[in-house]
């Protein structure tokens, strides 16, 4: 991706979020000049990933499959002082029809939550013994109310609800098409991008950058 197109993101989000009345901690707006001035007081942004995260998966085309995300807030599995924080807080910003792929956590159970603007839409499958889709049954919790659904089953989330994603359930999702862009709210387990996202196909997580202009916001994989 080029820096360009990241930095227009992020502009876009932050715009975006403001609208709807949503703000960011004051690390959302450091440049990179603002932080050459920070120590070590600023490790647990540093080692627990928090901050902007603008991915295209590898796909060379965000619009179709790509993510916005910000990360609020995060611990850590294994270094201290940050595995005491045993949760995640990510915002995600999703396009209407752009992909999240197919994948699933080992680790990590989420809610993924709309906020507000676009509904939400959210396909679920077991994973199989061969690591692939299930044709299963699956279990699931709507805003605590449990239903069991056929393997593929699409739930549209309206602002406000939301559906928990256990450990290796295979869920990809995307804004439905003529609602708008929607807001969507993550809390977890503890979030690892390294070691916990199993995608259905092999892709890139974090992208390669075409550095066309310099950086706005550093991203949460630069500091």
């Amino acid at each position: 991706m080029k820096r360009s197109k990241i930095n227009a993101l992020i502009n876009e989000a932050k715009s975006l979020l403001h609208r709807n009345g949503m703000r960011l901690p004051p690390f959302a707006y450091w440049s990179p000049a603002d932080w050459k001035t920070k120590g070590s007081e600023c490790d647990e942004i540093r080692r627990c990933g928090l901050g902007w995260d603008i991915t295209d998966f590898g796909s060379g085309d965000f619009e179709r499959i790509g993510l916005v995300v910000f990360t609020v807030r995060n611990g850590h599995k294994t270094l201290a002082p940050y595995k005491a924080k045993t949760y995640c807080e990510k915002i995600l910003i999703v396009g209407e029809n752009q992909r999240t792929p197919m994948h699933y956590h080992a680790f990590k159970q989420e809610d993924i939550i709309c906020r507000c603007g676009g509904n939400l839409i959210c396909q679920v499958y077991q994973k199989g013994p061969d690591g692939k889709l299930a044709d299963a049954d699956v279990e699931v919790s709507l805003d605590g109310v449990r239903h069991r659904v056929k393997a593929g089953t699409k739930f549209v989330l309206q602002p406000g609800e939301s559906v928990t994603l256990s450990p290796f359930m295979y869920h990809e999702f995307w804004a439905e098409v003529g609602t708008g862009t929607s807001i969507v709210g993550e809390v977890s387990k503890v979030n690892d991008d390294a070691t916990d996202n199993f995608f259905l196909n092999a892709i890139g997580r974090f992208p390669k950058i075409e550095e066309d202009e310099p950086p706005v916001h550093l991203l949460c994989t630069e500091y």
